[in-house]
């Protein structure tokens, strides 16, 4: 998604995750919202990352959560679910994420649940706890 252009939709989106976050402009917020929600999306099955993707009631911020990258894509369709525990979800985002050097992934994971949450109905949002791993769970409960 790196150069991509971000649309009018997203920006507002991506803006409150930049300011939480402490990021110093919209693109690492939003590079790094990409890997939070395939992180996310590689703990569910299909069938949730689906329903979750319908939930959203911008399309723009759907496609955010819809990975970019047609190989990752389908093999996140065929594969099962992985097993991500709460140390490998804070270092896929360290590692893989544009997270500043000041700013902790605990950080970055907590902007982006936190205005996440505000674009899915309640029932969406218990779903997703389910899919987390303790110590993540605690983030995403806790706003």
């Amino acid at each position: 998604m790196a150069g991509a252009a971000i649309n009018e939709s997203q920006k507002g989106f991506l803006e409150q995750i930049m300011q939480k976050a402490n990021f110093p402009d919209i693109y690492d917020a939003r590079d790094t919202t990409v890997v939070v929600f395939r992180t996310m999306r590689d703990m569910m099955t299909t069938e949730a990352s689906d329903r979750i993707e319908a939930a959203f009631s911008n399309q723009e911020i759907a496609k955010l959560w819809r990975d970019d990258n047609p190989i990752v894509r389908l093999i996140s369709r065929l594969r099962p679910p992985l097993k991500i525990d709460s140390e490998i979800f804070m270092r896929r985002i360290t590692q893989e994420g544009s997270v500043p050097k000041d700013v902790t992934p605990q950080g970055v994971t907590i902007a982006v649940f936190s205005t996440v949450r505000n674009e899915l109905p309640t029932e969406i949002v218990q779903e997703i706890s389910g899919y987390l791993p303790d110590g993540v769970k605690v983030l995403w409960e806790q706003l």
